[in-house]
């Protein structure tokens, strides 16, 4: 389960290292590659994938990777975060990484704008792959920025609705809601209160609610970030005004900020068994596809469904989408063996035994349509929900920016602000709001 290392958190926190790669590294246009890939060789792949299942399988595709391609040894090391993949791509030498792998797909558009990944255009270009036949738009738009095609995705995941369904039954609810307004009155019909607390809430709105975060909600909301000029259109698009507002509302009619507060830190950890979906304290939750694993494994005693997150009101015809993330997969710029990295880094991400295998070991989305659609790939009809939210045409993920996540994370503050009453005139929060992600993204230009 890859989601472990990419909740909203831990992406957001790797953008402040990334900065000090962007002014060690150069943007390369142009591949420099000239290793012979049909010469015997050892190549380095890093990726940060640590539980032993995980590491079991990444390294199973690999074996296969080593049988037909007898003259490329891989050496693996799994285990690394952003932290140690920036300090090794700075300091270059032949002791680095040749492939590279991270869980922060908010950073693609410093990976890309600093050089940091090689771009791939030459070796895509050179193997004639087709890319917009072999991988969903939103994988290929949230592994490349501005033209420059820096990565390629490696599973990927798609978020959408769990919920409890002996609490929907016993509370009367005949199917999941699909817009906010029936979100709203399924959520209050599944709380039931308890003193000056809960003894089920029906859902966790505030955004420190395990991965209720801002652009999670907005992923519901047909939204533009930036304009066409590239400034922040948040203060300008009304979508965001919308979400904002109605995720306040959701707040108070819960029991107001302060108490959901206090109830959500009773919560157990995000990824243990005493998940408050998990134990029966939430009847609803946002997350992603590995969430049907672990509460199985949890041995959770109730019945548990999926279904897409709800929509805007008046956007019911998009119902079906969600937000999308994942895996991304390069090649070091400083890697000497760059084509037999590109070998490595191809297979992994379009053969499709190596995609479905991955997949059906780890729980993730698998990223080709082949693997998608593999007789071979393990569905139940809980994680078929996610399969079809990776598919839908209106799923979506912030866009890249050259200051990575910066610009999520101001935007994320701001709800902090919002939700508890500390910030009140919205429009004016918006505005504020706006300026300092322009100013930020101007100086990291």
């Amino acid at each position: 389960m890859s989601g472990i290392s990419k909740n909203a958190a831990i992406a957001l926190a790797a953008t402040a290292s990334l900065a000090l790669l962007a002014t060690a590294c150069t943007g390369q246009s142009e591949s420099t590659a000239s290793d012979d890939p049909n010469a015997r060789t050892t190549i380095t792949f890093w990726h940060g994938w640590s539980a032993p299942g995980e590491v079991k399988a990444i390294q199973a595709n690999v074996d296969r990777f080593e049988k037909e391609h007898p003259n490329i040894t891989v050496k693996v090391v799994g285990n690394i975060n952003d932290d140690k993949l920036n300090q090794a791509l700075r300091a270059g030498g032949s002791n680095g990484p040749d492939v590279v792998s991270s869980f922060t797909t908010s950073n693609i558009g410093k990976f890309c704008s600093s050089g940091a990944f090689a771009d791939l255009k030459p070796f895509i270009e050179k193997s004639k792959l087709d890319l917009d036949k072999i991988i969903p738009k939103p994988m290929l738009d949230y592994t490349q920025f501005e033209g420059t095609r820096c990565a390629l995705p490696l599973l990927g995941d798609a978020y959408g609705l769990y919920y409890n369904k002996d609490a929907f039954e016993e509370a009367g609810i005949k199917a999941p809601p699909k817009t906010w307004s029936e979100f709203a009155e399924v959520a209050e019909k599944l709380t039931k209160t308890k003193g000056d607390s809960y003894s089920q809430l029906g859902f966790m709105p505030n955004y420190h609610g395990y991965e209720t975060v801002v652009d999670h909600y907005m992923s519901q909301w047909d939204h533009a970030y930036f304009d066409a000029d590239g400034k922040s259109n948040i203060a300008k698009d009304p979508a965001f005004a919308e979400m904002f507002t109605y995720q306040k509302k959701l707040v108070d009619s819960l029991g107001g900020f302060a108490k959901l507060e206090k109830y959500r830190n009773t919560f157990g950890d995000e990824w243990g068994a005493k998940h408050p979906f998990q134990t029966g304290q939430v009847a609803m939750q946002l997350d992603g596809e590995w969430r049907l694993g672990m509460a199985e494994a949890a041995g959770t005693d109730f019945e548990i469904g999926t279904a897409p997150l709800p929509v805007a009101d008046d956007e019911v015809d998009e119902y079906g989408k969600g937000f999308l993330s994942g895996t991304i997969i390069g090649i070091a710029p400083q890697s000497e063996k760059q084509n037999a990295a590109w070998e490595l880094v191809k297979y992994l991400t379009t053969d499709t035994e190596a995609v479905v295998s991955f997949a059906n070991a780890i729980h993730n989305v698998p990223s080709t349509f082949a693997a998608l659609k593999s007789p071979d790939l393990k569905v139940d009809e809980g994680f078929r929900t996610f399969l079809d939210i990776a598919q839908n045409e209106h799923s979506n993920t912030p866009p890249a920016s050259v200051n990575g996540s910066t610009y999520q994370t101001t935007l994320q503050d701001f709800g902090y602000q919002y939700e508890s009453g500390k910030v009140t005139d919205l429009h004016k929060g918006l505005e504020k709001t706006a300026q300092q992600i322009d100013t930020d993204i101007a100086q990291a230009k």
